[in-house]
């Protein structure tokens, strides 16, 4: 019998990246009180459409998978998450190619610089006020 010794617990951390000058032009066009409820409308639909991703890769519902992932990009281009636009692109090709390890890994990683890149719209609100 093989025992373990040694447990290695790998830590997968995301680079976010937020193009802050595409959110500084939102509130320089639509002026703060405007560029403030479009962001934070924009934060909470991403926060409940990431979890609607995860919901329907676990009930295995690619089709509107791949729609809630594409409705992603837009709003996340909309306030400058670069990466996190551009891996649910990645998440809405890897269901078209209906590669099972893709999609999920995939997924996962967009939920991951989800996390991240909401926290990071936050933050740099925060910075700004």
């Amino acid at each position: 019998m093989n025992v373990v010794e040694q447990l290695i617990a790998l830590k997968q951390a995301e680079t976010v990246r937020l193009d802050s000058e595409k959110l500084a032009n939102l509130y320089r066009q639509l002026g703060e009180a405007e560029a403030e409820n479009v962001v934070c409308r924009a934060v909470e639909e991403l926060a409940v459409r990431l979890t609607h991703c995860e919901r329907l890769w676990r009930q295995a519902k690619l089709r509107d998978l791949r729609k809630s992932a594409r409705s992603l990009i837009a709003i996340s281009d909309q306030i400058g998450l670069v990466a996190m636009a551009r891996v649910a692109g990645d998440v809405t090709e890897c269901v078209d190619n209906e590669d099972s390890a893709a999609i999920a890994a995939t997924l996962f990683r967009l939920i991951r610089i989800g996390e991240g890149s909401l926290t990071a719209v936050w933050d740099q609100r925060d910075l700004s006020l």
